[in-house]
């Protein structure tokens, strides 16, 4: 209704304007919002970064989209105009990435930034093996997008780029999924041979062969090394039999604990909060979304009443500023509940810890209890912002 009642305002215009480009241009920054609301109404997820222009008597529309239902919505609705538009979008990907329009992480943590430079903010990491889709391209830098659905810029060293047929390959074939906090890839069966790399917890590569102590692996680039076995585990029987349970949310958020805060950090090199959280949840076998901002709205609302009452072990807390009439709600940070007769929680601040709602206790949390918001709950909850890993490991 919405896009109607622009497209309506834009007839209108074109009527009264007599081929007043400056006021069509107003019309149509209207239809183009509902567009971007429509499709990209998160732009660290979509994106969509269309806009209008005018010269000589033309309409020049140019910008970036990686939808292309919106691409061809968005040109049917200018169709009804009587005038010349020239059209300079691009749909992500296009041929500035060719064939190869997917990648595999090949470092044991890739740094992927808000911008295309090494200088920029790093916006979040990816593990080895990690697949991805990628989107464009400037200078040495790939825009990708991860598991997560969150889009942004690596540098070219920390992926290798597939064509669609080897990066299926890569996704079916059978793993080996590191689940130590830090190790080794050797160049021969021994711990005192050569390392190949280091690799962290949630690493994969691919499985080759194996014997009594040792998985020969193959790095998406083709590399090969070995894993001891008494560090890493097969993924698909790993993933078999995984339970995500309360009991092992607790035990793999400990054993995170200490870990240090890096702001964009998801790995046990350096971890925010939200960081934290998703690896938890990700070793319990669910892919969540990347940002504490997100991760809120979904899974199940807990906690109504903000009295840390009925909480379950695994529900995450959210902490940040609350609604005023003047502003929204605005989320800063994330937790873990453990509960455990303490009221204790898990977060990464400063390092990965152990904090206190309680009063009474040591670690007791007077600032992050004034600034609480409210819980999620995901175990056991079905949800399109949670990716069950058993379901599919495939975009």
């Amino acid at each position: 209704m919405k896009l109607i009642k622009y497209l309506l305002l834009i007839s209108v215009i074109l009527l009264a304007s007599c081929n007043n480009n400056s006021l069509l241009i107003s019309g149509l920054k209207g239809v183009n919002d509902s567009f971007k609301s429509q499709y990209a109404p998160d732009k660290r997820v979509a994106i969509y970064t269309i806009d209008f222009d005018s010269y000589d008597d033309k309409i020049i529309v140019e910008g970036e989209t990686d939808s292309k239902e919106a691409y061809v919505k968005l040109l049917d609705s200018l169709k009804i105009l009587n005038v010349e538009i020239e059209n300079k979008i691009r749909v992500l990907p296009d041929s500035v990435v060719g064939d190869k329009m997917f990648a595999v992480a090949k470092n044991s943590v890739i740094n992927i930034r808000s911008e295309p430079k090494h200088s920029a903010e790093l916006g979040t990491q990816g593990l080895l093996g990690m697949p991805l889709k990628v989107l464009d391209k400037q200078g040495d830098f790939y825009r990708i997008q991860t598991p997560d659905r969150y889009i942004s810029w690596v540098d070219k060293g920390g992926i290798y780029r597939m064509n669609k047929g080897e990066y299926d390959n890569w996704n079916t074939s059978k793993k080996v999924h590191f689940t130590q906090n830090f190790g080794y890839v050797y160049s021969k069966r021994s711990s005192n041979s050569d390392i190949i790399s280091d690799i962290t917890l949630g690493g994969l590569l691919k499985y080759l062969s194996e014997d009594a102590s040792f998985y020969e692996v193959k790095y998406p680039d083709n590399r090969t090394g070995f894993i001891k076995k008494s560090e890493s585990v097969i993924f698909n029987s790993w993933l078999q039999k995984l339970k995500p349970s309360q009991e092992n949310i607790e035990a793999i958020a400990k054993k995170m604990d200490g870990f240090p805060y890096l702001w964009g950090g998801t790995s046990s090199k350096g971890i925010d909060c939200s960081g934290f959280t998703k690896m938890v949840y990700l070793m319990n076998g669910l892919v969540i979304p990347r940002d504490a901002s997100q991760q809120i709205n979904a899974g199940k609302i807990v906690d109504n009443n903000l009295t840390f009452e009925g909480l379950e072990k695994g529900d995450l807390l959210f902490f940040g500023t609350k609604a005023t009439v003047e502003k929204k709600q605005r989320v800063v940070h994330v937790g873990i509940w453990l509960g455990n007769g303490k009221m204790e929680f898990i977060h990464a601040s400063g390092n990965v810890h152990l904090s206190s709602m309680d009063s009474l206790q040591p670690n007791y949390d007077e600032f992050n209890k004034n600034r609480y918001l409210g819980s999620r709950r995901y175990l056991g909850v079905k949800d399109i912002h949670i990716l069950d890993l058993k379901d599919t490991m495939k975009f």
